[in-house]
């Protein structure tokens, strides 16, 4: 199974690179970018057969390394 987890930070919570890039995007004539923020997507292959074994092992490596619960939030995506 392939596992795709989408990271962004949660509501509220500084993202320098994000305010980086809008304001760039501004000054490149793309006035219309009300808001940018920049996150990260983890994709990894797992050795399991059901998407629900494959969500939960996802969801406990999420818990354990890949999200930072403090300041981000994770969307896992299972895929056959």
């Amino acid at each position: 199974m392939r596992v795709r987890v989408v990271i962004a930070l949660k509501n509220g919570v500084l993202d320098p690179q994000g305010q980086v890039l809008h304001k760039g995007l501004h000054q490149l004539g793309f006035g219309e970018v009300q808001a940018v923020s920049v996150g990260k997507v983890v994709e990894l292959e797992l050795d399991e057969e059901e998407a629900e074994a494959a969500l939960s092992r996802a969801k406990q490596m999420c818990k354990k390394l890949l999200v930072n619960e403090a300041v981000e939030v994770g969307k896992i995506e299972v895929f056959p």
